[in-house]
């Protein structure tokens, strides 16, 4: 069981871990959200991301899909039942002047958006969930940190 702490440190080394997470914190979210994943390659932001729309499949009695990183696709799209789910990833992305072509937020009360290296954006919208991936211990351990201003709840959740 990851556990958090005052710093709100999140333990997420076994990838039970990053599952569980993932679980919890979609009980909070819904369509209008938006979820900023920073951290390295290979730190657990699409695993997240994974799990959590695995999860929402999972409630809603629908087939697992395949949920691969949109690396080279830039978007990924998945409903379940009435929840819009859009994986963006915007580590190919090298002009802010880009977001527009892709329309990164238009119709975004539609949608869950979980947006991949998002230091590119520079007017972030104030209903974000940023989830700080992290590598400790020379990468054998990793840890999770949640901030946001919009929904507090999901960091009582952990603390």
């Amino acid at each position: 069981m990851p556990i958090g702490t005052k710093s709100n440190k999140i333990d997420i080394s076994l990838p039970k871990d990053i599952k569980l997470i993932s679980q919890r914190i979609s009980n909070y979210l819904d369509n209008g959200d938006i979820v900023f994943l920073f951290g390295e390659i290979g730190v657990g932001k699409t695993t997240f991301v994974r799990h959590f729309i695995n999860n929402l499949q999972k409630k809603c009695n629908e087939p697992r899909t395949e949920v691969p990183s949109p690396t080279f696709n830039i978007i990924n799209e998945y409903l379940i039942k009435e929840k819009k789910i859009a994986h963006i990833d915007l580590y190919r992305v090298k002009d802010e002047n880009e977001l527009y072509n892709i329309g990164l937020f238009e119709n975004k009360e539609n949608y869950i958006l979980f947006i991949e290296w998002p230091e590119i954006i520079k007017k972030k919208p104030d209903n974000r969930i940023e989830l700080y991936f992290k590598y400790q211990e020379n990468f054998n351990k990793r840890s999770l940190e949640i901030s946001t201003k919009h929904k507090k709840e999901i960091i009582n959740e952990f603390i």
